[in-house]
């Protein structure tokens, strides 16, 4: 079982997505600090000393601290954003690189020349 373990653990695929998560999870804190920090105060300046995170709504003494959720999707759509436009610039990046060198002139032989002028032949004799 050990051996089995091991081999799945350390297999790349896994080792990418541990990666990936460590990763996700720091680059999530930046954008949620970008967010609770900068951007969200700027908007609150630009709109009267506004907060979004302090919307309360009291029902029967309990709070219901929606402006916290909407502070919440707004994290959740800059950061999904912010994912969109790194992939969209890692993808472009790979495009380049994958493009191949401009392909070589195929050479025929006497053989699949004339096969290829029979193909031509038949196909206009067809129309």
């Amino acid at each position: 079982m050990w051996e089995d373990f091991k081999k799945f653990a350390l297999k790349g695929n896994v080792l990418d997505l541990a990666i990936a998560v460590v990763i996700g999870t720091a680059f999530g804190k930046i954008v949620t600090s970008l967010v609770e920090d900068i951007i969200m105060p700027a908007v609150g300046i630009l709109l009267g000393g506004f907060s979004v995170a302090d919307w309360t709504y009291t029902f029967n003494g309990a709070d219901l601290r929606y402006g916290a959720f909407a502070q919440s999707i707004i994290d959740f759509l800059i950061i999904a954003f912010s994912i969109f436009l790194v992939i969209r610039l890692f993808t472009k990046f790979k495009r380049k690189d994958d493009v191949p060198a401009e392909a070589e002139p195929e050479v025929l032989d006497k053989k699949e020349e004339l096969l290829t002028e029979i193909r031509d032949l038949l196909s206009k004799e067809k129309l």
